[in-house]
């Protein structure tokens, strides 16, 4: 596994000299990278828009991949034992999966998945939780409605899991977690709901803590809706204006107040790295920052992976960020 090195804190300086040039035509006769940030997101190319949230091209494994994830979900539940189920909400879709550490008052990782805003779940989650109970840490894989199944509501899948949220906290010490030690991380679709997550008011929404979550990770994910809201997932998830600007976290990047890790995979189509790299550097303009992972080599769907290894990229930060020191052995 490679990343760009040690942590990059981005400066305003390094990082809208590259925004600049995404939007630039290269010179003639000179060919586009697969990195570069091209002007045909945001123009009139609408085949070109919709490549660039095909995964089928930037991932042609993808479906190998997905059958790992719930392949070694369920190894990891044949070591570990089935997880503690419990509904955080009234809504049949507002369930949880809790992977105990044996270790008490435990930190605690909330785990969103992506899918598009429409596929996955807690159970094919499941691969990333050994590493953190190994390393003594309580892993939350949090089921929420679809977009399908709301309408094409975005808003209602952003307010079941801020339910959720909401629940860990209060009933951490149920399960043996430490409320003053949770932590998040998200993929995909799942990354642009968790930073929603990260920007919410939760004192004036629920009456917790302002800080309730105390670091986040988000890979691979959309962070302006705009683009997106021109493509076809507009056909399944009901884009206005209005939801454009409200749920479009790096429209928003002066609410972020906790430590955050912006991950993408070099394999990433242009527009996911692109806005990766924008949602960094409004976040350093913000007064804010964030440490960018780049994991070379690695395509949409396999970057996430590296979160179940304590020594790759995102395992190896997530575990940095909650300060515990991962596990000698499995």
């Amino acid at each position: 596994m490679q990343t760009s090195g040690e942590p990059i804190l981005i400066s305003r300086r390094l990082v809208l000299p590259l925004i600049a040039s995404a939007f630039m035509e290269p010179a003639a006769g000179q060919a586009k990278s697969s990195s570069e940030r091209t002007s045909v997101v945001l123009g009139n190319d609408q085949r070109s828009l919709e490549a660039q949230f095909d995964h089928a091209i930037d991932a042609p494994n993808s479906q190998q991949v997905l059958g790992r994830w719930r392949s070694n979900s369920d190894d990891v539940r044949a070591r570990l034992g089935e997880p503690l189920r419990v509904s955080y909400g009234t809504a049949p879709s507002q369930r949880l999966d809790i992977y105990k550490a044996a270790n008490n008052p435990a930190p605690i990782e909330i785990f969103i998945h992506g899918g598009e805003w429409r596929r996955g779940s807690a159970r094919a989650s499941a691969y990333a939780a050994e590493s953190f109970v190994r390393a003594g840490v309580h892993f939350i894989a949090v089921d929420f409605i679809d977009a399908d199944a709301a309408g094409g509501s975005l808003d209602e899948l952003l307010t079941q899991l801020k339910e959720a949220v909401a629940w860990v906290y209060r009933h951490a010490a149920d399960f043996g977690g430490d409320k003053s030690r949770i932590h998040l991380a998200g993929h995909s679709s799942g990354a642009n709901l968790s930073a929603l997550l990260l920007e919410t008011d939760w004192l004036a929404e629920f009456s917790i803590p302002l800080n309730v979550l105390k670091s986040g990770i988000c890979c691979s994910g959309l962070y302006d809706l705009d683009s997106v809201s021109r493509s076809g997932r507009n056909q399944y998830v009901h884009f206005t204006p209005d939801v454009v600007a409200r749920l479009s976290p790096a429209r928003h990047a002066n609410r972020i107040r906790c430590p955050l890790v912006l991950a993408y995979a070099s394999l990433d189509s242009a527009e996911f790295q692109r806005q990766t790299l924008d949602f960094a550097a409004l976040l350093k303009i913000a007064g804010g920052s964030a440490q960018i992972l780049r994991c070379e080599g690695y395509n949409h769907f396999e970057a996430i992976e590296t979160l179940a290894n304590p020594f790759g990229a995102l395992g190896r930060a997530a575990l940095m960020l909650i300060g515990v020191e991962p596990p000698s052995s499995a």
